[in-house]
């Protein structure tokens, strides 16, 4: 089943903006601020470990991190597994992760316009404007398309 990237703007006029967010990191605990990401562009993706098609995303993801950091870029992975960071940890160091990883609370969920699936991702501009909402497992070569189109 292929998916495809859905605009947040169309009909609207205005662009959603991010909502801010302090969570902690996976790893570490620390807690990760989205101003500590402001003027780049992001890739903020709401998965869990026990989600086939969010596993499947990772070494995507991986290379987008790698490919574009140096320009600007940070995808950002917020968890949703409700048995906590360390099942999360478990996953980064399985999986190699190289970009945050955070726990994720309803409310944030809430911000991004609510969450009906995972994975769910959204493209925010340097602006911190949502400028894309992807519902599902996205192939890398849309995201790349999207991503270049931003940066």
């Amino acid at each position: 089943m292929l998916l495809l990237s859905v605009s947040v703007a169309e009909g609207k006029g205005e662009m959603p903006v991010m909502p801010e967010f302090s969570l902690s990191s996976a790893v570490d605990g620390k807690e990760v601020s989205s101003s500590d990401f402001e003027g780049q562009v992001l890739l903020v993706t709401f998965f869990a470990t026990w989600c086939p098609p969010c596993r499947q995303e990772i070494p995507t993801l991986i290379k987008l991190q790698k490919k574009y950091a140096p320009k600007g870029f940070s995808v950002i992975g917020l968890s949703v597994d409700e048995k906590g960071p360390k099942v999360v940890v478990k996953l980064i160091e399985k999986e190699k992760i190289n970009y945050p990883v955070l726990m994720s609370d309803s409310r944030t969920a809430k911000g991004f316009g609510g969450i009906a699936g995972i994975p769910t991702s959204f493209l925010v501009n340097r602006k911190g404007e949502i400028v894309k909402r992807y519902p599902g497992y996205v192939p890398l070569s849309l995201l790349e398309k999207d991503i270049k189109s931003e940066l």
